[in-house]
């Protein structure tokens, strides 16, 4: 199994295979629009698009997990991305990044991610 194997829903509500990123080097990261970290949003789009030509995409999952910094709805999220930060790479639907009913991408990127070997 990989990551193309995952489907995600984009913050418009349309379902998309992550095998249409394969080739592509993809960062993937949690957002949230109400957070100390909201300027990320700037250095990601800027990112994208001094490399989206050499095949490197951000796709952007917000989440309210942590401490209730992403409370707005789907539409008021991509509004607040593309007004405040003219994003243009894709953001998905708000997601739970942790738990039992974490998105099926991020309990696998959990399970691949590297084991403290201390």
């Amino acid at each position: 199994m990989s990551i193309y194997a995952f489907q995600a829903e984009l913050s418009n509500g349309e379902n998309i295979s992550l095998d249409d990123f394969k080739g592509n080097v993809l960062l993937i990261v949690n957002t949230a629009s109400k957070c100390g970290l909201t300027p990320q949003y700037e250095g990601l789009e800027k990112l994208f698009r001094t490399y989206e030509d050499q095949g490197f995409s951000v796709l952007a999952f917000p989440c309210h997990q942590f401490g209730g910094q992403e409370p707005g709805s789907d539409e008021e999220i991509q509004a607040f991305c593309s007004v405040n930060y003219e994003v243009s790479f894709p953001v998905f639907k708000k997601i739970d990044v942790n738990g039992e009913h974490a998105h099926p991408l991020y309990r696998y990127l959990r399970e691949q991610a590297p084991k403290d070997v201390t």
